[in-house]
C-alpha cells in the first residue's frame, strides 16, 4: 500500500473520532447536563453516533486495511460520510449512508469468507449483517431500544469472532465451535425478538452469558495475563471486558430492560463501555500502528485510565440499579476523562519514544 493510500486512511479515522467526540458530548446532554454547542439536539442520536459513526467507521476501516484492496475502503468512507451528515443534523441522509456502509462491510466480510471459509469469518459477516438489520429498523421508524439488540450484536459478534480466530493458538476441541455457534444464534434470536425493549430477554441474556463463558474458557488472555508489558495490559483489558459482558447477560435475565426505569441503560453501557471500550483500550496499541503507520510505545501509565473506565461503568450500573440519577450524572464525565487520559498516555509515550530514538 502506497504512502498516499495510507494518508487517506486518516479521513475516515478523523471522521470517526469526530463522531466519538460528538457522541460523548451528546451523551452528557442525555444525562441532563446543560452544555453549549447545540449538542442537546443531537442527544437523541447518541447511540447512532457512537455505534455507527465511531465504531462502525473504525471496524470498517480495520477490515479494509486487512483486505488491502481499494474497493474495501468504500465501507469506512460511507460510514464517515454518515457520521459527518449526522453531526450536520441531516439524519435521513446519514441513515442512508450508514445503511450503505453496512452493506459494503458485509460484502467485504463475504469476500473474506470466500477466501477463507471458517466459523470466525462467517460470524464476522453475520455481525456486519446485524448492523444492516439495525439500520433498516431505524429507518423504518423503530425506537433506539428496538434496534439496540442488532447494533450491540454487531459489536459483540465482531469482537467474539476476532477472539475466536486467535483461540486457534490453543487448539480448542471442535465441540467448542458448536458451543460458540449456539451462543451466536441466541444473540441473533434475541435481537430479532427485540428483547432490549421487552420485559423478558431469555435469548439475549443466555447468549451473552454463553459467549462470556466461551471467551473466558478459550481465549489466550488467560495465559497472556501472566506475561508482562503490552501483552499483559491487553489481556487485562480483555478479561475486564468479559466481566462486563457476562454482567450484561445476567442483568438481561434478572432485570430485563422493560422492567425498571434504568435497567436498559445499565445493560447497554455494561456492553458498550465495559466490554467494547475495554476491547478498544486493549487493541488500540496494536491496531493503530497497522492502520496509521504510527508507532505506539506501551506505558504502564495506561492502567490508570483503564481503572477509571471500569470504575465509571461500575458507578453507572450501580446508579441505574438503585435509581440514583445524581450518581449517573457524574459517570459520563468520568468515562470521558478515562478516554481522554488514555489517548493522552498513548500520545505522550509515542513522543517519548521518538525523542529516545
Amino acid at each position: 500500500m502506497s504512502s498516499a493510500w495510507r494518508r487517506l486512511r486518516w479521513v475516515p479515522l478523523v471522521a470517526g473520532a469526530t463522531a466519538l467526540l460528538a457522541g460523548l458530548w451528546a451523551g452528557l446532554a442525555r444525562l441532563g447536563l446543560e452544555l453549549p454547542g447545540g449538542m442537546q439536539a443531537l442527544s437523541e442520536f447518541h447511540g447512532a453516533l457512537m455505534i455507527s459513526g465511531f465504531l462502525g467507521t473504525l471496524i470498517s476501516l480495520e477490515r479494509a486495511v486487512a483486505i488491502g484492496r481499494w474497493w474495501a475502503y468504500a465501507a469506512p468512507a460511507l460510514s464517515a460520510i454518515g457520521a459527518v451528515a449526522l453531526i450536520a443534523d441531516t439524519p435521513a441522509f446519514a441513515s442512508g449512508a450508514f445503511l450503505l456502509a453496512g452493506i459494503a462491510l458485509t460484502v467485504n466480510s463475504g469476500t473474506v469468507v470466500v477466501r477463507q471459509p471458517a466459523l470466525f469469518t462467517i460470524v464476522l459477516a453475520v455481525a456486519a449483517a446485524c448492523w444492516i438489520a439495525g439500520r433498516l429498523a431505524w429507518i423504518l421508524g423503530a425506537e433506539a431500544t428496538g434496534v439496540a439488540g442488532w447494533w450491540l450484536a454487531f459489536l459483540v459478534l465482531t469482537v467474539a469472532a476476532e477472539r475466536l480466530e486467535l483461540s486457534r493458538l490453543l487448539s480448542p476441541p471442535r465441540s467448542s465451535q458448536l458451543t460458540f455457534a449456539m451462543a451466536v444464534a441466541l444473540i441473533i434470536i434475541g435481537a430479532a425478538r427485540g428483547e432490549f425493549s421487552g420485559e423478558a430477554a431469555p435469548f439475549s441474556g443466555t447468549g451473552l452469558l454463553a459467549s462470556t463463558v466461551w471467551l473466558v474458557r478459550h481465549d489466550i488472555a488467560l495465559r497472556t495475563i501472566r506475561l508482562s508489558g503490552l501483552t499483559r495490559f491487553s489481556a487485562a483489558c480483555l478479561l475486564a471486558g468479559y466481566f462486563w459482558l457476562g454482567a450484561a447477560g445476567l442483568l438481561l435475565l434478572v432485570t430485563p430492560p422493560g422492567t425498571t426505569a434504568f435497567s436498559y441503560d445499565a445493560v447497554v453501557h455494561a456492553i458498550a463501555i465495559g466490554f467494547i471500550l475495554s476491547m478498544i483500550f486493549g487493541h488500540a496499541p496494536i491496531i493503530l500502528p497497522a492502520v496509521t503507520g504510527l508507532r505506539i510505545r506501551y506505558s504502564a501509565a495506561t492502567y490508570a485510565p483503564l481503572f477509571l473506565l471500569h470504575l465509571s461503568v461500575l458507578l453507572r450500573v450501580a446508579a441505574d440499579l438503585f435509581g440514583r440519577t445524581d450518581l449517573r450524572t457524574i459517570t459520563g464525565p468520568a468515562t470521558i476523562i478515562a478516554l481522554a487520559s488514555y489517548a493522552a498516555t498513548l500520545i505522550t509515550s509515542r513522543r517519548l519514544a521518538s525523542r529516545k530514538q
